[in-house]
């Protein structure tokens, strides 16, 4: 199946078609209009953008090609609708549960994310109960076909968390699979005898310079 490399475009209208027809099932499958407002959206994106109804049809057109995505043509009212073919689909070789669907469209649409902004942000497509849940549902995902569709990326300084992205716009260039499975834990916050100790020598060496001052004033 992978990899699909799939477009920047390509992966913001997949994502936004997988979201509403779960969200807003009754405006599913969608019209160009409210596709293009979905892909724009200001809020749960990221990045945010802001294409154009040409743009979002032409990328239409490209999905369609590749059969990841279905246009429903009412030659009656002139109205094309469009519904993904990416996944859960007789058409499909991706087949997820709820939960391996809510991870895959939520880093579809927000990018890289740590398992708790994944659970904090779900609550609309699939409640996990907890950030071990999240984790069971991306090993899941990376069991499905023999080959990762998930990713886990070094983790940031000062975050407590790795964040995950998804593989479907192509390989992550910055590091190996191997790389990304081992993670470095990141360095331990200083004790408060440290800081302490640390306190007191800079109070000390202060007191020394006040003293050097006022011997040069007198």
């Amino acid at each position: 199946m992978l990899p699909l490399n799939l477009s920047a475009n390509q992966i913001r209208v997949i994502g936004c078609l997988m979201e509403k027809s779960v969200t807003t099932p009754e405006q599913y499958p969608m019209t160009l209009n409210a596709l293009t407002n979905a892909c724009n959206q200001k809020t749960s994106r990221d990045p945010v953008m802001s294409l154009s109804q040409g743009t979002v049809q032409h990328t239409v057109r490209e999905l369609a090609d590749r059969h990841l995505l279905r246009i429903e043509e009412n030659f009656k009212r002139g109205v094309e609708k469009y519904a993904q073919r990416f996944c859960n689909t007789s058409y499909s070789e991706l087949q997820f549960d709820d939960a391996g669907y809510a991870v895959v469209c939520l880093l579809l649409l927000r990018g890289p994310q740590t398992p708790g902004e994944l659970r904090s942000r779900s609550g609309r497509l699939h409640r996990f109960v907890d950030n071990d849940a999240v984790v069971a549902a991306i090993d899941a995902l990376n069991q499905l076909h023999g080959e990762p569709l998930i990713a886990r990326l070094p983790r940031k300084p000062g975050r407590k968390d790795s964040e995950y992205m998804h593989l479907f716009g192509g390989p992550l260039d910055s590091v190996a699979d191997e790389e990304v499975s081992r993670a470095e834990p990141a360095e331990p916050p200083p004790s408060l005898e440290s800081g302490l100790a640390a306190l007191e020598r800079r109070i000390g060496e202060l007191e020394v310079e006040v003293a050097r001052l006022r011997e040069l004033l007198d």
